[in-house]
């Protein structure tokens, strides 16, 4: 059996492992091995195919793993657009109720309505914004509201 396909099944033999670990180590090794199995098909020597395998294992060990652990550990993938201003906070410009109002976001003014049906947020009022539905956030005051004092309340019929 030539060399050079022994170095093609253990390839395969690591890449197999590989898909069972995930520990991407494997996976480098597969690749290192795949390349000398390359270089012994082109007809190098043993020396050379051992050479070239230690070679392309220490790049990928050395080089490619660092770049593949950075990247499973990042955090999550930035939020852009609407999906950015869920969970920031806006100030009330026009008096939010469930159907209706305006509120500013991230410097720019955003039709808004209350998520809470029965709550009117009024002017000036901090609220969060819970969901983008549209070009409607509708948001939740972010403190409790003042109680109205009995003069100022609505009459309930």
């Amino acid at each position: 059996m030539p060399v050079w396909l022994i170095w093609i099944i253990i390839a395969a033999g690591l890449g197999v492992a590989e898909f069972f670990t995930l520990t991407f180590v494997l996976g480098l090794l597969a690749a290192a091995a795949l390349i000398a199995g390359l270089l012994g098909a082109i007809g190098f020597p043993v020396v050379v195919q051992i050479i070239g395998f230690a070679a392309a294992a220490a790049a990928g060990l050395v080089l490619v793993k660092p770049i593949m652990d950075r990247q499973l550990k990042r955090g999550p993938d930035v939020r852009s657009g609407t999906a950015a201003l869920v969970g920031r906070s806006g100030v009330v410009l026009q008096e939010v109720d469930a159907d209706n109002g305006r509120v500013k976001l991230q410097g720019e003014e955003w039709s808004a309505r209350c998520i809470d049906e029965d709550l009117v947020i009024p002017v000036g009022a901090r609220v969060d914004v819970m969901e983008i539905d549209g070009a409607t956030a509708v948001v939740y005051p972010r403190e409790a509201l003042p109680e109205l004092p009995e003069q100022n309340r609505p009459e309930q019929n």
